[in-house]
């Protein structure tokens, strides 16, 4: 039996149906107040973050100025690279560029245009000519670190403090191979060296400062990230770069590149620019390298650097297969000289380096880096793979003759020899003689010269040329073409050949195809 509702009874019904809506309406309408007070918040939040970004950029700058310094050469003849926007007056920057001590470098035209090109001003004759770069401090005696290519040629070199202080170079030592000297003052009391870092925990993404007197503008702080580690640019030819974002323009050369804790973690080198000025690409030469030479320099007025005896390259895929390799590791032995250190501990043409002395090593730069800095005359532990197993080798550096820089020559052939093609293949090659090897200067008792390659073709894909050597085919040596032409006949995919130049010996995957 149902009870009829009365009127007191039905408003009761209704306010409880309406509410979850009254609850609703309610929430929306406090829903603008809530988000106000949350977007106040995170604006506090934003500015605050931004405030101890600022903060640290302050600290940062603040405890590196005091050791960067201005540094002005005059030069009363022509110098070789002068860097920093000084182009040599009344001659092209191509017929600069190929004069330049590092030369070599790639044929990019960003590249071609490091520390280009100031306005150009009327020569006066025997008048000398100032360069301006930076320098930082890193010795309370006075010795300040800076580029080989600020001072390279100059003399009459000068070093002006953050203070205002002038003081005359009483010694400067040079290493052109990784572009670096360093200057020695005397006289100058309550000088602030700067704290070096550790440019191996350096990391992409990293905040970074650039200090110095760009276009001698003194005092000049930029920032930004690093962009990329371990850049090869070819100059100078043993310098992995840190790339920064950071501002780095002329006159910015031997400044340092600081971390937010102030520490030094490069030496500011080199821009890549279409115009002379900064376009977001610049370089700094690691300060772990820097700390290095510097020793070096300081210690024994040059740098001693250990050497193997070995030639060495990077392993692509191609070459992993070829060796065994699951993936690509390590670097490739790909010629071991003569009575050398890496001869006499038992090193092989087609080892895999996986360490050197306890560390672990993926490209050539490293296993250069760590052979030179490593101890002359001490014995390192040497990790490799060879025929797919790991062995350990004990080595002892020796330390290494100067560079020598040898100009390249052309290929004549012997004419001795009908050149054999390899029409498939895009490559035309002939039985060596010791003229020829002679004439192009390659190190080979045996094998087949190139003596043209097609354009486009597999060999010129490879990176094949006219005048290289080919010693090596599927790992067995070559003492004519006819050597060659049987490994090729039985070979259906790829090939394995060890080629020497001028330059030395690698290895090369030569695509047979179908």
């Amino acid at each position: 039996m149902s009870c009829p509702l009365t009127p007191k009874s039905r408003r009761g019904w209704l306010l409880l149906a309406a509410l979850p809506l009254l609850i609703a309406a309610m929430s929306v309408a406090a829903l603008p107040i809530k988000t106000a007070i949350e977007q106040e918040h995170q604006k506090a939040a934003a500015a605050g973050y931004a405030q101890n970004l600022s903060q640290a950029f302050r600290n940062a700058a603040k405890e590196v100025q005091p050791s960067v310094v201005l540094i002005k050469a005059n030069a009363t003849v022509p110098v070789k690279w002068k860097g920093d926007g000084m182009q040599p007056r009344g001659r092209s920057m191509e017929r600069w560029y190929g004069e330049m001590p590092f030369r070599g470098l790639p044929d990019i035209p960003e590249l071609k245009r490091f520390f280009e090109k100031m306005p150009e001003m009327p020569q006066i004759p025997n008048q000398p000519e100032m360069g301006v770069g930076s320098g930082v401090i890193i010795d309370e005696s006075g010795v300040v670190l800076t580029n080989n290519h600020v001072v390279d040629g100059r003399n009459d070199v000068t070093v002006r403090l953050s203070d205002g202080r002038e003081f005359k170079a009483e010694e400067v030592k040079s290493d052109p191979a990784t572009d670096l000297a360093v200057i020695r003052i005397k006289g100058a009391d309550d000088l602030t060296p700067a704290k070096l870092g550790n440019s191996d925990g350096v990391e992409i993404g990293d905040w970074v400062l650039a200090l110095g007197h760009p276009f001698g503008l003194e005092g000049t702080v930029t920032a930004g990230i690093v962009s990329a580690k371990g850049r090869s640019i070819g100059i100078p030819n043993r310098a992995a770069f840190i790339q920064t974002d950071a501002a780095i323009n002329p006159g910015n050369s031997g400044g340092p590149l600081v971390n937010l804790k102030g520490e030094v973690i490069g030496i500011n080198t080199a821009i890549s620019s279409r115009n002379g000025g900064n376009q977001g690409v610049g370089f700094a030469i690691p300060v772990n390298m820097a700390k290095w030479v510097s020793q070096e320099l300081i210690g024994h007025g040059s740098v001693r650097r250990a050497q193997l005896g070995v030639m060495i390259q990077a392993v692509t895929p191609d070459l992993a297969e070829q060796f065994g390799l699951e993936s690509p590791e390590g670097v490739l032995v790909a010629d071991v000289m003569p009575d050398t250190p890496a001869a006499k501990a038992g090193l092989k043409a087609g080892d895999v380096i996986l360490e050197y002395a306890g560390h672990a090593v993926s490209t050539p730069h490293e296993v250069q880096a760590a052979v030179e800095r490593s101890g002359i005359g001490e014995s390192h532990a040497v990790v490799v793979m060879r025929d797919g197993k790991r062995m350990s080798l004990e080595v002892t550096p020796r330390e290494a003759p100067a560079d020598v820089e040898n100009a390249g020559q052309g290929f004549p052939g012997s004419g001795e020899h009908q050149p054999s093609r390899f029409e498939k293949l895009g490559l035309e090659v002939e039985t060596l003689t010791p003229e020829v090897a002679e004439h192009l200067n390659v190190k080979a008792d045996h094998g087949v010269v190139i003596t043209d390659v097609r354009s486009g073709g597999p060999a010129d894909e490879a990176g094949l040329a006219a005048g290289m050597v080919i010693v090596q085919a599927d790992r067995k040596p070559l003492n004519s073409v006819g050597d060659l032409s049987k490994i090729l006949d039985n070979v259906k995919d790829g090939v394995l050949l060890l080629v020497r130049s001028e330059q030395g010996s690698r290895f090369v995957v030569l695509d047979i195809g179908d």
